[in-house]
């Protein structure tokens, strides 16, 4: 585990203090790993998000079709 010591605004400070409230957490340590979590949760990457892994296993079980020439397939070529 890292520790770290840091310098946090009023404003950012008295925030910490409402999560550690509403989540009985210890310390405001567990606050800012909720916080993260939550973040990254949020924003995290879409291959991370499991809606997302769960739309790749449906779209693997889709039946595929064999393409030679993706481009004359498809008219991507000029004649």
């Amino acid at each position: 585990m890292v520790q770290a010591l840091v310098e946090l605004d009023e404003n950012t400070n008295r925030v910490l203090n409402i999560v550690k409230a509403k989540y009985n957490l210890k310390d405001k340590g567990e606050a800012i790993k909720l916080v993260v979590s939550e973040y990254i949760e949020i924003e995290g990457e879409p291959e991370l998000r499991p809606e997302f892994i769960e739309k790749m296993k449906r779209i693997s079980r889709q039946k595929s079709i064999k393409v030679d020439d993706f481009a004359s397939r498809y008219g991507l070529k000029r004649n």
